[in-house]
């Protein structure tokens, strides 16, 4: 196929473009670039790109695409706080009119990187697909929201699916500290110590960004009524933790790490236990092959071999909200986080 991904140069998307060239795809990158200036490895592979901004990208950059994975988003619940409205936008309105462009010229397969964040203040039950939406952060309701939209255009000639991420953790070129795992290894390197900033009880799954990858890819490849309008979790069933026992694992990773419970001890609305049932029953060719330790395992050893300072690991290469704080206070982008005149805002590579 020919597949556009957009967001192809974050922290999923750097994985996922060298995976989807591995299995014969040809890949057309869009992306804003806002993290650009950064790369903890070496990117594993280029692909044709276009820049942009995901909220004004134009039918003719769609026209010969088979496929679209949409990875472009503010991708985590503090980045969502910036703005409300913004988190909308960007997250929400401009995905919906994103696939609507993309039927208009002619693409079969729209696969949108949803998020078990959607499920938000769960109970202790094991929810599948059919649980009802609770989203407690304006990046849970713009993931809501889209599936909502995208449902509305499938059709029999347009086939949008919607995968549920876990929470994501393991090692990318754009890497991330902001999200769990990489958060406590980082802490755990730079300080010894592990800081939960909740009591840490909440429930959270999580799902290694190759696995995400792979099952990304699986849902271009697979049959169209294996995906049609269809939502999947994205995980497995042995990678629903309590965040402290996240911390266990990461402790027994780092020598010498003691865990801290730094924050006010109330627990964290953000609950909820998910099931990935479905998911390994009905996506052809998809077969997760992560667990936690591993994954913590090898982003230590990424961490150590960069010999990672306590002021990167806190700096804005690192945290998503930071990076953007910096564009904004440098005036390199606005206030709507759009390019400023003096950097372009579409720029064909």
């Amino acid at each position: 196929m020919r597949v556009l991904v957009t967001g192809h140069h974050g922290y999923i998307g750097s994985v996922l473009c060298p995976l989807l060239l591995e299995r014969g795809h040809d890949v057309v990158g869009f992306d804003t670039e806002y993290f650009s200036d950064y790369e903890f490895l070496p990117p594993e592979a280029k692909v044709k790109e276009l820049r942009g901004d995901v909220r004004e990208i134009e039918r003719a950059d769609l026209e010969g695409c088979d496929a679209v994975v949409h990875l472009a988003a503010l991708s985590n619940d503090p980045m969502g706080k910036l703005d409300a409205r913004l988190t909308d936008d960007i997250n929400h309105k401009a995905s919906v009119r994103l696939a609507r462009l993309a039927r208009e010229a002619g693409a079969s397969r729209f696969v949108f990187s949803s998020s078990c964040s959607t499920y938000g203040a769960g109970s202790d039950d094991i929810l599948d697909e059919t649980a009802e939406f609770r989203p407690v952060s304006a990046y849970a309701v713009s993931k809501v929201d889209t599936e909502r939209g995208l449902a509305e255009l499938a059709s029999d000639s347009f086939s949008p699916v919607y995968l549920r991420n876990a929470t994501a953790y393991g090692l990318s070129p754009r890497m991330r500290a902001d999200l769990v795992v990489a958060n406590f290894v980082g802490w755990a390197v730079t300080t010894g110590e592990i800081r939960i900033m909740s009591d840490g009880t909440p429930w959270r799954p999580i799902v290694h960004i190759r696995d995400i990858s792979a099952a990304m890819a699986a849902a271009l490849e697979a049959p169209r009524q294996s995906i049609h309008n269809v939502a999947f979790n994205i995980g497995r069933d042995q990678e629903n933790y309590r965040v402290r026992e996240i911390a266990d694992v990461v402790a027994r990773v780092v020598p010498g790490t003691r865990i801290v419970y730094a924050g006010t001890g109330e627990p964290d609305k953000r609950s909820y236990r998910v099931s990935f049932a479905k998911v390994a029953r009905e996506l052809p060719g998809f077969r997760p092959e992560w667990d936690v330790e591993k994954g913590a395992r090898e982003i230590y050893q990424a961490f150590r071999q960069h010999a990672l300072t306590p002021e990167e690991f806190a700096g804005r290469h690192l945290i998503r909200l930071e990076q953007l704080r910096y564009l904004m206070d440098t005036s390199k982008i606005d206030s709507d986080l759009r390019w400023t005149s003096t950097t372009p805002t579409r720029v064909p590579a």
